[in-house]
């Protein structure tokens, strides 16, 4: 298929809702329990389009939704993109789709906002999944093909000077280990800009919440949690090593071991299957 096809086809297996004044849209698949797929930056839910029939086959409801300015989600000016916001719009997302309690599945940014969530309402996790990411965020440094995101005016010019020989080359480079299909990559580009080119994606790399402060409320969250959560990293990530964060969040959570992947940082691309697996087994656990 073409990048258009990719990107039609995706957008086809989702349905329209209202959370919070913002509209967004929802894909999901199978019946049971929820294993609620939240994504972070430059990605969408376009993510976990392997991830969710995976989870379907065991047993599990899954669904994935985007965050405001992101995908297919309404991209609002005026709208608050930091990590709380974003954690607020998600428990206002979960009462419009009358998700009451949902086990998470957190990749990227989707981990500290994840746990901001679960700080304000433990009652409705039912476990966590982490997945490359970072959770010590007072001490973060964006990896050298984001950090232009974050500065205005250089941001601007780095995401409108991005061809799709040039993202597909980083994507390749940072993001998966597998053979993706250079159409499936390049519809992440597709996706992220869109209607308004991006505009609000960079309002949310400039929105993060990298204080002591955000930090201390979300580790004392979860270690004193009351679900189970787990580590499993992609575990070839060049950013996000699992060394460095990946010992980061298994020291937060408390957890013995990090199950490691054949995956880079996206590993939802690289290994669906085991990740649904894992997932799915916590969740009988």
């Amino acid at each position: 298929m073409t990048v258009d096809e990719v990107v039609a086809a995706w957008r086809s297996r989702g349905r329209p809702f209202q959370a919070a004044g913002v509209g967004s849209v929802v894909f999901e698949e199978g019946q049971g329990n929820v294993a609620l797929c939240l994504h972070g930056v430059p990605s969408s839910s376009y993510l976990f389009r392997k991830l969710l029939p995976q989870l379907a086959s065991r047993g599990l409801r899954g669904v994935a939704i985007d965050f405001p300015g992101l995908g297919f989600a309404q991209r609002p000016e005026a709208f608050d993109y930091s990590w709380s916001s974003l954690a607020g719009w998600t428990l206002a997302a979960m009462d419009a789709l009358e998700l009451k309690r949902a086990h998470l599945v957190l990749h990227d940014i989707a981990v500290p906002i994840g746990f901001e969530l679960a700080r304000r309402a433990p009652e409705r996790v039912l476990s966590a999944t982490v997945m490359n990411s970072m959770i010590k965020v007072a001490s973060f440094k964006r990896s050298w093909p984001m950090k232009p995101f974050a500065v205005p005016v250089l941001g601007e010019l780095w995401l409108g000077g991005m061809s799709g020989f040039t993202f597909e080359t980083l994507f390749r480079l940072q993001g998966v280990a597998t053979p993706v299909p250079k159409e499936e990559i390049l519809a992440y580009l597709k996706i992220l800009k869109l209607e308004d080119r991006g505009r609000a994606f960079l309002k949310i790399m400039r929105a993060f919440e990298l204080t002591e402060a955000y930090e201390s409320r979300i580790l004392a969250h979860v270690k004193e949690r009351r679900y189970p959560a787990q580590v499993v990293w992609g575990e070839h990530d060049p950013a996000l090593t699992l060394a460095t964060k990946g010992r980061d969040c298994q020291e937060a959570l408390g957890v013995p071991t990090i199950h490691r992947l054949n995956g880079k940082h996206y590993v939802p691309e690289d290994a669906p299957a085991e990740i649904a697996e894992l997932v799915a087994a916590q969740a009988r656990g």
